[in-house]
């Protein structure tokens, strides 16, 4: 009986070996400096990249009385557009864009893969958020929500499939509202060697009538190094009515 159960359970591991090292052989590496296609969802890039670009972004399919706040909170943003008034964003208070707007990669991202972890960097902000390979997720009262939330990933087959939860209510795409339940589901995956696709699905019952899925292309920068990005010297304000202002430096005398 004992030789028995000894034989299961080395056979247990060699298969579990065995999975480890077909994942490892499967899983490409997208460690690099990435830069985004385009700045807005859907744009064809030019040149050998064209074919590359992802399906235009659907609108947020939000709830009525969502979808009410987020177009009255974009028309208050475009007339104070209009009226020289930009009402302030976080990046006013020099506060990063957190997930899932990081991953829009405005300035170049970098993907750094090593045992247990895969580390993205933004170059905006030095944000930084971190995806732990083949860990359980977290109960959400567990978690203390956070610019980027808590990340976990595993590969499946050739593509990095990552849960996040925990997003600040007030961390919002697009300005798009969401609740604590907000979920975001990214798939990554190389459809060329040189180009890196992700898939986002946000899921939200509270906010959302259906799940949101967007995609963003990236393309590898292989000679480019991500440069220190502080914001120490922001001019930028927001006064005691949450409008945009620049501090005027006194003219010397």
């Amino acid at each position: 009986m004992r030789a028995l159960k000894a034989l299961v359970v080395s056979s247990g591991l060699i298969i579990a070996a065995q999975a480890i090292i077909a994942q490892s052989q499967t899983a490409p590496d997208i460690t690099g400096s990435w830069q985004r296609q385009g700045f807005t969802v859907g744009v064809k890039p030019t040149g050998q990249a064209a074919t590359a670009a992802p399906p235009p972004a659907p609108p947020p399919p939000l709830k009525p009385a969502f979808l009410k706040e987020w177009q009255d909170r974009l028309k208050v943003i475009r007339e104070a557009d209009a009226k020289g008034q930009p009402i302030a964003t976080n990046a006013v208070a020099c506060l990063p864009d957190g997930m899932p707007g990081m991953m829009t990669a405005t300035f170049p991202l970098e993907i750094l893969q090593s045992r247990g972890q895969i580390t993205i960097i933004e170059e905006a902000y030095t944000q930084v958020r971190r995806i732990l390979m083949d860990r359980p997720q977290k109960a959400l009262d567990d978690i203390e929500p956070g610019f980027f939330g808590h990340s976990v990933g595993r590969w499946e087959g050739d593509t990095l499939v990552v849960d996040t939860i925990g997003v600040k209510e007030n961390v919002r795409y697009q300005n798009v509202p969401h609740s604590k339940d907000m979920r975001i589901a990214e798939r990554m995956r190389l459809i060329a060697p040189d180009t890196l696709w992700n898939e986002i699905t946000i899921t939200d019952p509270i906010v959302f009538e259906k799940p949101w899925t967007f995609t963003f292309a990236y393309q590898r920068m292989k000679d480019y190094t991500l440069l220190e990005y502080i914001c120490e010297d922001n001019r930028e304000f927001s006064d005691d009515q949450g409008r945009q202002k620049i501090r005027v430096d006194p003219q010397p005398r």
